[in-house]
């Protein structure tokens, strides 16, 4: 969760963590109606099938291909790690993101006493290569002033996965509302309980 910038910026505008990087172009987000919840853990996991389409999933790939990744390995008393990784910090990304669509989706969900308001501005983008992982781990909760704290993560699976359609090619002539899938090949995500339970 996290508040409205109060500085306008174009989105696109990034700082990070690493070096500079010229600024991205971040793909169109399209406003999404009809989003459903499935609940895995009540209100603590629970997923959001096809929050961004296949092209605009494809489309941050590219771009965050295009900024370059910076590898990211443990440091002392964290959770093993061995991914590649972008951080930018975009409020107008963020934003954007939280108003296509999950501003509506959340809009009715109290958790704890508290309520969504937003994405935290600093947005990062993980890529694994075969046999590299995050090991288990706890996500901190970051302050962020004026009152505001995240409390959730939100992850954003941009390539494949169970479900996920790709529209036919455009000179496709066979049945144009039949979509193949694109599956992940390799990978996962465990979620864990209490008791190192496996929830997800």
């Amino acid at each position: 969760m996290t508040e409205k910038s109060t500085r306008k910026r174009k989105m696109g505008d990034t700082e990070e963590t690493a070096p500079k990087k010229p600024a991205a172009k971040w793909p169109l987000i399209k406003p999404k109606k009809n989003l459903q919840i499935s609940h895995l853990l009540d209100f603590d996991l629970f997923s959001v099938q096809n929050f961004f389409s296949s092209a605009e999933s494809k489309a941050f790939v590219k771009i965050a291909e295009e900024i370059g990744f910076a590898h990211q390995g443990s440091r002392g008393g964290e959770a093993y790690r061995d991914n590649d990784r972008i951080s930018v910090d975009d409020p107008v990304l963020a934003d954007t993101i939280w108003e296509s669509g999950l501003s509506k989706l959340f809009s009715d969900i109290k958790i704890r006493g508290k309520v969504a308001v937003g994405l935290n501005p600093n947005v990062r983008f993980y890529r694994y290569k075969v046999g590299q992982r995050f090991g288990r781990h706890f996500d901190a909760s970051v302050d962020l002033g004026d009152g505001k704290r995240t409390y959730y993560t939100l992850l954003v699976y941009l390539s494949g996965g169970p479900g996920e359609l790709k529209s036919k090619p455009k000179n496709d002539s066979s049945n144009p509302s039949v979509s193949s899938v694109d599956p992940l090949v390799g990978g996962e995500t465990v979620f864990y309980g209490r008791r190192n339970k496996t929830v997800a």
